[in-house]
């Protein structure tokens, strides 16, 4: 049970994050292209990169506190960078198939879930 706070905590700071500075970003470009959203994919995805490494060759800290800063505030502030993480690191095992097929299918499957979700909305 105690992991699951850690984790809610940190999604809950996440998003916050995630809300504030995507509207900043945003704001300031006054824009319709989504600058804000790819400011934070590539800024979450960088900290994950970033993190995980420490975490696996510098830095030793507790599973919670992993668990809080990569599940909770990552995955709060983007799912992108998990996705970005489980593709590098096959890519980093020399899994290239797989990492092809994580990133085809997840990008050209999710537009397509979208696409059929505004559908489904639109139509039902």
């Amino acid at each position: 049970m105690e992991k699951y706070l850690f984790i809610g905590l940190g999604g809950f700071l996440g998003s916050i994050a995630r809300f504030g500075l995507a509207s900043v970003i945003q704001n300031k470009t006054e824009s319709l292209f989504p600058y804000g959203t790819m400011a934070v994919n590539i800024a979450g995805c960088f900290i994950i990169g970033l993190l995980m490494t420490l975490f696996q060759e510098r830095i030793v800290v507790s599973q919670n506190i992993r668990l809080f800063l990569i599940i909770g505030i990552l995955g709060g502030f983007t799912t992108f960078s998990s996705f970005s993480y489980d593709t590098f690191a096959m890519m980093k095992t020399g899994n290239f198939f797989g990492a092809g097929l994580n990133a085809g299918v997840s990008m050209f499957g999710c537009l397509i879930a979208t696409w059929f979700g505004f559908y489904i909305g639109e139509n039902f």
